[in-house]
């Protein structure tokens, strides 16, 4: 807003008028004109003050304190001001802040480079801030599910019972309880049938968003393939706000996985620091005598909730399969949280 600067009232005894022409001109030698626009600008995808900058106009004595505002966009260079075209000269200061990018693949492997396993291990991780939705994926390649394709089968299940309209029979709810809390293969193999082996699924799988997952021959459910990326999918229609599971569906899983027995917690809850729920699964190969160790589920650490995937193959034994899956889960948890850390720092 532009006002003039009022007169002071003064004691002295009123003086006979001065003509009109030369009041004004006094008037207009006295105007000062503050514009005040303290506003806040988008620059580049940063934010930026405007900045006050006092400028006296060309030809006159008149002192103008002027702001410039800029036009969110492409560019931040096109500024126009109204005191520009007046006359007047004027700086512009803008202090601009961004938050640094951050190539959060390039974290994850960072975080990951020191975990090795040993000579013929691999191993792969994805991993899911489920608050800022941020994630990232480590290596690649298929591996056997082993045990942690029961998640998948129960996810299969409920949603061909949501299909129909009905809740789980008394004996899936009993196999489904023991599948996921005691990783037992007997009701695994019964849910497998039930569920109409590998195509249906696949069938699910398409409806879950899985995309490289193929279910295993017959009834070798535990050969079934997989990758860390995918088995981060299926943690998302598990534990995510959005998914073709009911809600009733998602909260039944995650409360199995957060009852697992006790000598079935290693893996991804090494990475925790409050609550978590998980799904282990371990084979070894009869031909190799290899170990496949794999661990999914969700992790709250310093604040933070991950979901988490880990899958490997090629341990000589489960203990040394297990201490791999789990630095690199910590080793995840940690880079990723460091990360994020340092980009709101």
């Amino acid at each position: 807003m532009e006002s003039e600067t009022p007169e002071r009232p003064s004691s002295r005894p009123r003086q006979a008028a001065r003509p009109r022409s030369r009041a004004r001109a006094r008037r207009k030698r006295r105007t000062v004109i503050y514009v005040a626009l303290a506003t806040t600008v988008l620059v580049g995808g940063g934010v930026g003050t405007a900045a006050y900058t006092k400028t006296r106009s060309h030809g006159s004595n008149e002192s103008q304190s002027v702001a410039d505002t800029t036009t969110a966009g492409p560019s931040a260079s096109s500024t126009t001001s109204a005191a520009s075209s007046s006359g007047v000269s004027h700086a512009v200061a803008a202090k601009v802040s961004t938050e640094p990018a951050v190539d959060w693949d390039k974290a994850l492997s960072d975080a990951l480079d020191n975990v090795t396993g040993g000579a013929d291990a691999r191993y792969s991780v994805a991993i899911l801030d489920t608050k800022s939705g941020k994630s990232a994926v480590h290596g690649d390649g298929s591996y056997d599910t082993a045990s942690i394709v029961k998640v998948d089968i129960l996810a299969s299940l409920l949603l061909q019972a949501q299909d129909d309209n009905r809740h789980l029979t008394t004996q899936e709810n009993a196999y489904a309880k023991v599948m996921i809390q005691n990783s037992d293969n007997t009701a695994a193999t019964a849910l497998w049938k039930s569920i109409g082996y590998a195509d249906g699924l696949e069938a699910a799988n398409k409806r879950l968003g899985l995309t490289e997952t193929a279910g295993g021959s017959g009834v070798l459910w535990g050969l079934t393939q997989t990758t860390a990326a995918d088995q981060l999918k299926l943690l998302k229609a598990v534990f995510g706000d959005s998914s073709v599971l009911s809600n009733a569906s998602q909260a039944y899983i995650q409360t199995l996985m957060g009852q697992v027995e006790t000598d079935q917690d290693w893996g991804v809850p090494s990475a925790a620091t409050g609550d978590y729920a998980v799904k282990n699964g371990w084979l070894q190969r009869t031909t190799t005598l290899l170990w496949d160790i794999n661990s999914i589920g969700r992790v709250t650490a310093d604040g933070h909730t991950y979901l988490v995937a880990v899958v490997s193959k090629g341990s000589t034994t489960q203990a040394k399969g297990i201490a791999l899956v789990e630095e690199a889960a910590q080793a995840a948890v940690k880079g990723f949280t460091k990360a994020a850390e340092e980009a709101t720092s």
